[in-house]
């Protein structure tokens, strides 16, 4: 038996990205999100999703890439994680495959340093790199900080 992690994919600035499907909630396409007053740039606002009402991080500005306006394939990626719900907001989202462990491979040197808070690694799946997130440790960050009081 092969061991391997099923992962819902998203795909953000041109890249395709990991996280694993144990931790997604749901997916859903964006209505409306409402700023929240003095909130770190990477926290869009807050939506009320299913009952709830949960944080917005953009993870393209959190990624440092350029903003783009949302269309009909952005996506809200709703994830829990330690006790935490927050939604991701990405440029598309509609993949779950399993991807093996031996085809996930540490991040190179040279961009460890300024991914490894964020990335495990990078999975080869045929010709495609899929940079698999550490939702943790993005989550733990300080642009949610200010967000906690939504959540």
């Amino acid at each position: 038996m092969i061991d391997a992690e099923t992962y819902i994919l998203c795909e953000l600035a041109g890249a395709t990205y990991g996280r694993p499907s144990s931790v997604v909630r749901h997916i859903e396409m964006i209505e409306r999100i409402t700023p929240i007053p003095n909130a770190p740039p990477a926290v869009e606002g807050v939506v009320f999703s299913r009952g709830q009402i949960i944080p917005a991080l953009n993870l393209r500005r959190r990624f440092g890439f350029e903003s783009i306006p949302h269309d009909l394939r952005t996506r809200l990626v709703v994830i829990h994680t330690d006790g935490r719900t927050v939604g991701l907001l990405v440029d598309t989202a509609r993949e779950f495959i399993a991807i093996p462990q031996a085809a996930i491979q540490p991040p190179p040197e040279s961009i460890n340093q300024l991914s490894s808070d964020y990335m495990v690694g990078i999975a080869t799946i045929d010709d495609r790199l899929i940079f698999i997130l550490r939702v943790d440790e993005l989550l733990a960050t300080d642009a949610l900080a200010t967000s906690n009081a939504a959540d």
